[in-house]
């Protein structure tokens, strides 16, 4: 008999075969378990196939001594942090840079890497995918679907669904991967990335990211774009995971960055060690072993007790010599529960290591953590020891930023300090001040998306042949190089320029799609395409080069070597005179001579490299022009010609390589930016971005018409242009009041130097003064706090202002803060509201006051991108606006004339991902709508397709439109009273509403969605006056929606659905529900709690008396579904013999055969019946799984008529012990054993007399019942 059903299996083996097609080994998973044909694992706890990668490892390196080969295989399995990302991250190290190892050569010790896979050359790897791959840890037992090894490593899994199963959704695959994580980490340690498929969608995404940051791989060879008609998972299958690519993702693509949270302590002060007690443990007196081993401690112990010893790191109490149980443990820190060990060679034997890992298992299960270093690991590289075990504090975390350490309290917040001082990097470990919390730093790994790993790859391609570099060192594999082609756009393609024309072209990739993550891969991988070349980052202006820094600083595992700011001229000059090497970050303005019109030859060197970030700008020119000279006191005293910058880095560098970064297209007009950096690498515009989910949309509200502004404000507005953004020399700063830290390109002397004196100034001063005058400042808080408000109570996150000068953004500080003065807090680290900016003492002391350094921005910074921080809304000038990366800032408030691509970027900072968020919005108080119209054009004319920004009336009429599908599912029914009525008569009229839905065909799931729907649109029209309008009807729609979700099994969000997907929409709240702080509305529906079995008489009298009969046949549907399907896991017959049941009754009430007050009495019988058999093992004397097999075996009428009960309850328990006795881990998906227990089955059941016609369907039921429970059957031996 043959089906056209799809199963989870055959997507499997579809996966499997478009594997072996891209040249993958095939084997399966059980053949080479520990009790398969062909083991390849001594236990499931073996993640790694030790065989093939010691030959691997011999195989790629030849020259490496077999025992140093032997000690790199050795540290992989050693991987001693309690975190899953800190292991993971060392093995990446270990598996991207070599595992370092040393050995005795010429009577020397010599050092050496050992490289796990040839990474230049594919073809000497092994290729392996494996399914059904079972892994046991910590007794868990768990089987992902497929797993991809190359040379004996798990570096790809796969967790697959069914596609035809509507329970079975991506989502649910990638919350099997949680489970995995939590039940088998060690798997995990040693993962690239991981797939999630439903067959038809798929995504990629890695130990660390968030469902929302898992993305699908659009094409298969790199040229074009899949076709939506070819399924996502063949598309990844070929495109990411072919050989050559995934090698270089694993190599090139793949990143550990930092971020700063805030915790709490692990452990309060009640938690301390108490009197007679040690350790948490009852001290059991083994003092002369400990004073022996004391006197006789290893020089390791010695220097690690002279660094610990009286609270000397991170504050923390250690004790040595420690007794735990039977244990004495070398060294161990109670408030941390963190045992240290330090082995000699007598603990590389391997009984030695079984000892030491039934001693580990023991203080594990203590609920400790325990770490074991080599002697030699801390007395050779200490550093690398002490980073290892700060990464295992609970409550802390490491930066990454290595360099020295040092540890000693830093007097500010009485934390401290671990590694580099505050301004360059570090960890401060201590409370933050706020709620007692500790400030700690988390590592998040992160994997280039499609867009990026073409676009790098092809960047470095066309810098290799600007530069004329041939690469000799540096090998690396045929990979496809792009995908966007600048001529699909229909634009000048780099690729077509002359070779050694010094110009890498422009990488074009839309503001919120990763560009500063694209040019950290890009720098990792041209620093090994290249002869050790210099890279320099360039940037316009300090805030963004300390973004971009940390951006670099935070991935140096990557980069393979530290990135280092230039502080002055002086410094750059001393950076870029070296040899070869380096990353360095730098302003453009730097770049200016100290007297004359040449900047100084700084290097000939053709492998030095200039990336800029917004490339477009207009400081990379070459134009003369002719300024005013000023003496020291800012008098004039002549002019003199300057240069664009363009000519200074050229002056300065003259055989350097150009590449150009930016997140908006290059104008029609300009004519600098190619001649600098050449044509187009790479384009990702607005609409692929929007399309991949790489950005949200962004909407538009004007606000103009809330706030005055008069005409002559408007005028003034018009007439300003571009040079507003311009900045200005560094050469100049001294001459007016800019500083490096801001560009200030709204003070009246840099307006004075750009706009030819007195008019420029008087103009700036007019404008500022209408937009700053003290009512409209008012009018403007106003609006911003409800507005403000009101989008809050509909989306969790964050809002910006921006406005035109300090002074107007220090008043608008105090404006707000009168209307809501809880938002205010002195402390930089407390408080709903800051301003970010700097000032001068001559500012006065209310712009002064809030002055920010560096280190306090970042702190600010730090707080804004945490979505748990009260710091919610913030206010800037010209900070922020820029590279600024905050997922959950949702609203940006604009009170400042913009235009070109600086409104571009800054509109593009509620553009980012975050869990839900339909979109951003910006909000409009001066009228940039042309000025959007013209970003839009010259957008458009740049060959970018989708809109930068939709006005916010698309959002409404999308919300309108969706409220009109919901409210004609109500038609006959008048919902309106709702919002009239009492707390009692809306109860009600929820309860009615459900019933009402639920009698609709496919009610339930239609208004799920078009709720759903509805609420995104909502979310970003709020608070248009059209959606206040029906703030209170989208409210009930929701309140309903609430209720039938709980209902919906298969709902992300209801109860059945495991944990709910990452929401940030809130559901708008009926103030009259909760003042009266009424919870479920079960309560008014007549339905006790649930506090008794479902399936008690009271219940189920409740549910029959129910004046709402459609929601009593939902309720009980639901009850009896789950009831019935948590027992189809333990009892096949029965658990199916109860769902058809149900089904039929079900199907009766669908073809209008029963009403739903008699399919309830159906259901109710139902229930009983269920009731009155559970009752049945316990009076047979059975356990729930012989039972189980009873009703296998007595599911046939001619057993029962020859066999008597009691023989056929005999025989049940026969059959279940000798199914046990016969089983192992895995028997379900061995064929051996499966056809081994048939045999047992068939020849007992001919002992037993059963019947010979009904034997062979016995036989095959009682071995489905026997796969059902198997894991019971095989733990409980």
């Amino acid at each position: 008999m043959t089906t056209n059903k799809i199963t989870e299996s055959a997507i499997e083996q579809f996966a499997i075969e478009l594997l072996e097609k891209s040249g993958y080994q095939y084997v399966y998973g059980p053949d080479i378990a520990p009790d398969g044909q062909m083991p390849e694992r001594q236990s499931f706890e073996d993640v790694l196939l030790i065989e093939r990668l010691t030959a691997a490892v011999a195989r790629i390196n030849p020259n490496v001594p077999a025992d140093a080969r032997e000690d790199a295989v050795k540290q992989l399995l050693r991987l001693n942090s309690s975190e899953l990302i800190s292991n993971n991250e060392s093995f990446h190290r270990m598996l991207t840079e070599g595992v370092k190892v040393s050995y005795q050569k010429d009577d020397n010790s010599r050092g050496d890497l050992v490289w796990l896979i040839d990474f230049s050359a594919p073809e000497n790897s092994d290729f392996l995918v494996l399914n059904q791959y079972t892994v046991i840890e910590n007794h868990v037992n768990k089987r992902p679907d497929v797993v991809l090894f190359v040379n004996g490593l798990p570096l790809v899994i796969i967790e697959l669904k069914n596609p035809a199963d509507e329970n079975a959704t991506i989502h649910s695959a990638f919350q099997q991967i949680q489970t995995y994580k939590q039940a088998i980490p060690k798997l995990f340690a040693y993962n690239g990335f991981i797939v999630i498929s439903d067959g038809l969608e798929a995504r990629a995404g890695t130990i660390s990211a968030a469902f929302s940051r898992f993305m699908a791989w659009k094409t298969a060879d790199g040229k074009v774009e899949a076709s939506p008609l070819i399924g996502q998972l063949e598309t990844l299958i070929k495109g990411m995971l072919c050989r050559n690519t995934l090698l270089d993702l694993i190599r090139h693509f793949i990143v550990f960055e930092r971020k700063a949270v805030q915790k709490q302590p692990s452990l309060g002060p009640s938690q301390g060690e108490g009197g007679h007690y040690r350790g948490g443990m009852y001290f059991m007196g083994m003092i002369n072993q400990v004073r022996e081993l004391r006197k006789n401690q290893t020089k390791a112990e010695e220097i690690f007790w002279e660094l610990v010893r009286n609270k000397g790191f991170l504050g923390l109490k250690f004790r040595r010599q420690h007794q735990i149980g039977h244990y004495i443990v070398d060294f161990y820190c109670h408030s941390e529960r963190l045992i240290i060990e330090f082995d000699g060679e007598v603990h590389n034997t391997s009984e030695q290591r079984k000892k030491d890992e039934k001693r580990d298992k023991y203080l594990k299960s203590l609920g400790n953590k325990v770490l074991r270093f080599s002697n030699t690991e801390l007395i050779e590289n200490t550093e690398n020891v002490l980073k290892v075990i700060v990464e295992s504090l609970s409550p802390l975390g490491r930066d990454g930023r290595e360099g020295g350490i040092t540890f000693g309290r830093d007097g500010r917040e009485g934390g401290i300090t671990f590694g580099r001082d505050g301004r360059e990097g570090g960890i401060t470990f201590g409370r933050d001040g706020r709620e007692g919390g500790i400030t700690t730093v988390i590592t998040i790994k992160k994997l280039a998306a499609y867009h990026q790993y073409y676009a790098v790859n092809r960047a470095v391609e066309s810098t290799l042949r600007a530069s004329g570099f041939v690469a000799t060192r540096f090998k690396e594999p045929d990979c496809p190089k792009v995908i966007e082609s600048p001529e699909n756009y229909r634009l000048p393609d780099a690729g077509t320029q002359p070779v050694g024309d010094r110009k890498g072209g422009v990488v074009w990739h839309t503001q919120g799609s990763g560009k500063s993550l694209s040019m950290v891969f890009y720098t990792g991988k041209i620093v090994l395409a290249m002869d050790n070349p210099t890279v320099l980052v360039i940037t316009d202006r300090n805030d963004l080069d300390d973004q971009l820094f940390d951006t670099f600083a935070s991935s140096k595992q990557l980069l393979r070597q530290e990135p280092v700011q230039a502080e002055s001229r002086e410094h750059l000059k001393e950076l870029l005179k070296v040899a070869s090497g380096g990353i360095v970050f730098t302003t453009i303005q730097k770049f200016q001579p100290d007297e004359g019109n040449v900047y100084e030859r700084l290097s000939d060197r053709k492998n030095i490299i200039v990336i800029a970030d917004e490339a477009h700008r207009t400081q990379y020119d070459f134009k003369a022009k002719t300024i005013d000279a000023k003496d020291k006191n800012g008098n004039v005293v002549g002019k003199r010609i300057v240069y664009g910058f363009a000519k200074y880095l050229r002056d300065a560098l003259p055989n350097a390589t150009y590449l150009g970064f930016t997140g908006t297209p290059i104008e029609n007009t300009d004519v600098n930016t190619p001649a600098v950096f050449g044509n187009y690498v790479d384009v990702y515009d607005i609409l692929q971005a929007v399309t991949d989910g790489a950005t949200v949309r962004i909407y538009y509200e004007s606000r103009l018409a809330k706030i005055t502004l008069s005409e002559e404000g408007r005028k003034l507005i018009s007439s300003f242009d571009e040079t507003l953004s311009r900045p200005l020399p560094e050469g100049e700063e001294d001459a007016c009041t800019w500083r490096e830290e801001e560009d200030d390109s709204f003070s009246p002397s840099v307006r004075d130097k750009r706009e030819g004196g007195r008019e420029g100034l008087a103009k700036w001063t007019r404008l500022e003064a209408l937009i700053g005058s003290a009512d409209r400042i008012r009018q403007i808080a106003q609006d911003i706090v409800t507005h403000f408000e009101q989008r809050q109570e509909v989306f969790e996150g964050k809002g910006m202002v921006v406005t035109m000068s300090r002074r107007i953004a220090a008043e608008l500080y105090t404006e707000i803060i009168k209307i809501r003065p809880q938002w205010h807090n002195d402390d930089l680290r407390k408080g709903a509201i800051k301003v970010v900016m700097t000032s001068a003492s001559s500012d006065g002391p209310e712009i002064s006051k809030h002055h920010t350094t560096k280190e306090q921005r970042r702190t600010l910074a730090d707080r804004m991108k945490n979505p748990e921080d009260e710091l919610k809304l913030v206010i800037v000038r010209d900070m922020w606006l820029t590279g600024f990366d905050v997922p959950c800032l949702h609203t940006l408030y604009i009170d400042k004339p913009m235009r070109g691509h600086n409104l571009m970027q800054a509109i593009a900072r509620v553009n980012r991902v975050y869990k839900d968020k339909a979109g951003g919005l910006v909000v409009d108080y001066l009228g940039i709508t042309a000025d959007l119209k013209k970003a839009l054009s010259f957008y458009s004319d740049s060959g970018g397709k989708g809109d930068p920004a939709v006005a916010q009336e698309k959002a409404v009429q999308l919300m309108l439109e969706k409220l009109e599908i919901v409210s004609q599912m109500f038609y006959g029914f008048a919902y309106e009273e709702y919002f009239e009525a009492d707390t009692g008569r809306k109860l009600s009229l929820i309860l009615a509403a459900e019933d009402h839905i639920l009698g609709l065909e496919n009610g339930k799931k239609r208004f799920i969605d078009e709720v759903t729907a509805l609420s995104q649109a909502f979310s970003i029209a709020i608070p248009h006056e059209q959606a206040m309008d029906v703030k209170d009807e989208v409210a009930f729609f929701q309140v309903v929606k609430s209720r039938l979700v709980k209902f919906d099994s298969s709902s992300p969000f209801g109860r059945g659905g495991g944990e709910g997907l990452e929401t940030a929409i809130r559901q708008v709240i009926d103030k009259a529900l909760v003042t009266e702080q009424v919870i479920d509305v079960f309560d008014a529906a007549g339905i006790k709690k649930p506090d008794i079995s479902i399936l008690s008489e009271d219940f189920l009298l409740e549910v029959q008396n129910m004046k709402h009969k459609n929601i009593a046949l939902e309720v009980l549907k639901k009850l009896l579904n789950d009831e019935i399907r948590a027992r189809i896991k333990k009892n096949l017959i029965q658990g199916k013999s109860f769902m058809e049941m149900l089904e039929d009754s079900i199907k009766k009430y669908h073809n209008k055969i029963l009403t739903a007050a008699e399919v309830i009495e159906e259901l109710i019988k139902l229930s009983k019946e269920i009731r009155e058999m559970d009752k049945e093992p316990q009076e047979m004397g059975m356990s729930d799984y012989e039972y189980a097999f009873y009703t296998a075996i007595a599911n046939n009428e001619s057993a029962r008529q020859v066999m008597a009960k009691e023989k056929l309850r005999e025989l049940a328990v026969v059959l279940f012990e000798k199914v046990r006795e016969n089983t192992s881990i895995d028997w379900t998906i061995k064929e051996s054993v499966k056809a081994k227990l048939k045999v047992i089955v068939k020849r007992i059941l001919r002992q037993y007399g059963y019947p010979p016609d009904m034997q062979m369907l016995a036989t095959e039921t009682v071995l489905k019942q026997a796969e059902l429970i198997a894991d019971e059957i095989a733990h409980g031996k």
